[in-house]
C-alpha cells in the first residue's frame, strides 16, 4: 500500500438511508481503499479488504546518536512518530485498517478504551471525526470525578468533541466493557447508532495489518540488509504482532524485541498466537517468532520517576528525538539495560528502534518540574537594549 502522504479525508453530504440523525456529519464507501496485501502476505486467511488514507507512510530511518549505547551496538530509529501532525504515531496505521471495517459494517459510531493520556484514544477522537463517525472514548483514571483538564491527548480529545466516560481504574473487563455494553444498547435503541468496537490500542487482528503492512515498508527501506534486531514498544500488543509475523512471512531475518511496558509476556504470546491461528499460521508459535523483554515497567504504567524524566531530557538534548513517558522512554530504557546487561539476547549488533511516537504525553504536566529544576533547560537570558552580552 502506497501512500503520496496525508490524505485529506473529506466529509461527504450523503448519510445511510437509514440515519434518523441529519445533524450527524455523513459519510460513504468513498473513503475506502481496497486492499491489496504484499506478496509475502496473499495466502493468509481473514485478510481484511479494505483501508483508509490517514497516514503519511514511508516514515524515515536514520541512524540514532544516543551517546550511552554499549558493547559496540549500532542504532538506527524509524520514526513513526512521524506518521501524520496530531495523527503522530503507530496508532494511526492500525485505525486505518480498522475504521475501514467500521464504514464497511456501515457503522456510524465507534467506541474505544484506555486511560487518559492513551495515545489511542486521541488518535481515535480524530480519525473518526475525519470519517465523520461519532466517537464515544471510555477511559480509566487514578483518581475520582471528571476535573481532567485539557493537556496534552486530552485536549485533542475535547477538540473533537468526543463523548469521554471515565471510569475506576481497574482491569477494562471490570472497569470498562459492561458500561460499554451497557450504552451500546442504549444508543441502538434510542438512536438507532450502529457501533464498532475498537479494543484497547487498536490491537485486533484487524489491526494487526497495518504492522504487518509496515513491514513491507521496511523491506523496501532495505532494512532486512542493514539491520539484524527490532526493538519496539509492547504495550496491547497489536504492533509486535504485525512485525513479528510480517518477520517470519519474509523469511525471520531480523530478530523482533518487543520492550513490555505494560502486559506481561504470557498474555502478549497468546495474543500474538491469537493473530498467527486466525491468519491460518496455526503451526507457528509466537513465542518462537518474537522476543518479549521483561522488567523494564518501572513503577508500573503510566507511572515515572524523575530519573525517567531526566532522561527524557537527556535523549532530546543530545539527539533531537523526543520520547515520551509512559511508553517509548521506558522502551528505550529496557533496550539499552538489554545490550549493557544481555547483549547474546540480540541476534547482532546492529538495531533498529521503531519509534511509535506518544509525543502529546509531553504535553500533560509532568515534564514541568524537572524542566525547571534541570540547569540544561534554564537557558533563558534577557538581554535589553544597551546591556553587555549576557554569559551563555
Amino acid at each position: 500500500m502506497k501512500s503520496t502522504g496525508m490524505a485529506a479525508v473529506k466529509f461527504h453530504q450523503d448519510i445511510f438511508q437509514d440515519r434518523s440523525d441529519t445533524n450527524m456529519p455523513g459519510f460513504t464507501h468513498e473513503s475506502l481503499k481496497k486492499y491489496e496485501p504484499p506478496e509475502w502476505a496473499k495466502g493468509l486467511k481473514n485478510v481484511p479488504n479494505y483501508v483508509v488514507e490517514l497516514a503519511i507512510h514511508n516514515t524515515p530511518i536514520h541512524k540514532w546518536n544516543l551517546s550511552d549505547v554499549p558493547n559496540g551496538f549500532s542504532v538506527g530509529i524509524k520514526r513513526d512518530d512521524m506518521t501524520g501532525g496530531n495523527l503522530s504515531g503507530n496508532k494511526v496505521r492500525k485505525l486505518e485498517f480498522l475504521l475501514a471495517a467500521a464504514i464497511e459494517q456501515n457503522c456510524d459510531t465507534v467506541f474505544t478504551l484506555g486511560s487518559t493520556y492513551s495515545n489511542h484514544c486521541r488518535s481515535t477522537a480524530i480519525s473518526a471525526r475525519q470519517l465523520g463517525l461519532e466517537c464515544y472514548l471510555f477511559m480509566r483514571q487514578r483518581e475520582q470525578g471528571t476535573d481532567i483538564g485539557c493537556l496534552g491527548n486530552l485536549l485533542f480529545n475535547r477538540l473533537m468533541g468526543s463523548h469521554m466516560i471515565l471510569t475506576e481504574y481497574l482491569p477494562y473487563d471490570v472497569a470498562i466493557y459492561p458500561k460499554m455494553e451497557q450504552l451500546k444498547e442504549k444508543l441502538e435503541k434510542e438512536k438507532g447508532s450502529k457501533i464498532y468496537v475498537i479494543p484497547a490500542g487498536g490491537s485486533s487482528f484487524t489491526g494487526m495489518f497495518a504492522y504487518l503492512q509496515c513491514f513491507a515498508e521496511l523491506v523496501d527501506q532495505k532494512v532486512l540488509e542493514h539491520y539484524t534486531d527490532i526493538v519496539v514498544t509492547v504495550g496491547s500488543g497489536g504492533t509486535a504482532s504485525g512485525l513479528a509475523i510480517g518477520n517470519y512471512l519474509t523469511g525471520s531475518k531480523l530478530k523482533v524485541h518487543a520492550v513490555n511496558i505494560r502486559n506481561n509476556a504470557e498474555n502478549l504470546h497468546s495474543h500474538i498466537q491469537e493473530d498467527l491461528d486466525h491468519a491460518g499460521l496455526d503451526n507457528v508459535k509466537a513465542s518462537d517468532i518474537i522476543d518479549i523483554m521483561e522488567g523494564h515497567k518501572g513503577e508500573g504504567y503510566g507511572l515515572s520517576t524523575p530519573e525517567e524524566l531526566e532522561q527524557v531530557i537527556q535523549v532530546a538534548c543530545e539527539t533531537g528525538i523526543t520520547l515520551d513517558p509512559v511508553y517509548t522512554l521506558k522502551s528505550v530504557r529496557g533496550m539499552l539495560a538489554e545490550m549493557r546487561n544481555n547483549p547474546s539476547r540480540f541476534k547482532g549488533k546492529k538495531v533498529l528502534y521503531i519509534h511509535t511516537g506518544g509525543m502529546f504525553g509531553l504535553f500533560e504536566g509532568r515534564m514541568n518540574t524537572v524542566l525547571e529544576s534541570n540547569k540544561v533547560t534554564n537557558r533563558v537570558r534577557y538581554w535589553a537594549n544597551g546591556e553587555e552580552c549576557p554569559e551563555f
